[in-house]
């Protein structure tokens, strides 16, 4: 088992590599690439201070609370976008018979998918995550502690980790539907957006879903209550604050079956 995640790790590096290097071979145009997906994706921060310059308080979250979670929704989002985001295309690869070639090549055929076309461009996604949860981490009124110092690169890699998973879990979908790209977008970038606000500005039944269902709110929201000394969301235990490895662990080891579920229901295009 060891040898296999090496050797699927070895052919993700080789392939992001190769991807890497063309890249940079257009310096100017990469750094300019960068440049303008971080102040595009700025901008929902930008909308979020327009709200507070109306307002003091959002669902009863302060700018700094609300930009704490922004912050670790966009970095955790970012992770998982730029080491597997371009898993949202295998629906082209299923309908155009080009996955074909990947389950010739002694590869993982996951590592293949996740590490085609690998945008680094998306490096700027994360950048712009972190610099919100700088500001956050340094304006938001917290005791800190050693557990909540620790409990923040937790949720920063967990969420990550759940982000990857409901990337895989879409791209598995795309086996059956075929062409189901915006069903995955809407899970992925829908969520992050979701989670970039308090829970408490929408409906417990939507809460709900995220959090039993989907678990999204294991990203920020349960966590950050913890950090933040607000109550939890639906009620939750305290202990629910350190359950983000658990399901991330969860979450990743259902996409897994889901992926290979619908790998093995593949019959190519010609079928």
């Amino acid at each position: 088992m060891g040898g296999r995640v090496a050797e699927g790790l070895r052919a993700y590096r080789l392939i992001a590599g190769m991807w890497i290097r063309s890249t940079l071979a257009y310096r100017a145009s990469f750094a300019m690439t960068v440049f303008g997906g971080l102040v595009v994706t700025g901008l929902d921060f930008v909308a979020i201070l327009l709200m507070f310059s109306q307002v003091d308080v959002l669902g009863g979250y302060t700018l700094p609370e609300v930009a704490l979670l922004y912050g670790l929704s966009a970095t955790s989002f970012g992770c998982a976008d730029l080491t597997i985001g371009s898993a949202y295309r295998l629906g082209t690869r299923v309908r155009d018979g080009t996955l074909d070639t990947l389950l010739v090549r002694p590869a993982p055929v996951l590592v293949q998918v996740a590490a085609d076309r690998f945008a680094l461009r998306r490096i700027g996604r994360v950048a712009q995550g972190a610099l919100v949860l700088g500001y956050a981490l340094t304006a938001v009124d917290v005791q800190w502690t050693p557990v909540k110092v620790l409990l923040v690169p937790m949720m920063v890699v967990c969420g990550g980790a759940i982000f990857a998973a409901v990337f895989v879990a879409g791209a598995a979908f795309q086996f059956v539907a075929r062409d189901a790209t915006e069903v995955q977008a809407a899970f992925t970038y829908g969520g992050q957006t979701l989670l970039q606000y308090p829970p408490t500005v929408f409906g417990k039944e939507l809460v709900r879903g995220v959090t039993f269902l989907l678990p999204l709110a294991f990203v920020n929201w349960v966590p950050a209550a913890y950090l933040l000394g607000r109550p939890y969301p639906l009620g939750l235990p305290e202990g629910a604050a350190f359950a983000p490895p658990l399901v991330a662990v969860a979450c990743c080891a259902l996409a897994g079956l889901a992926w290979r579920a619908g790998l093995r229901s593949y019959r190519s295009t010609g079928s």
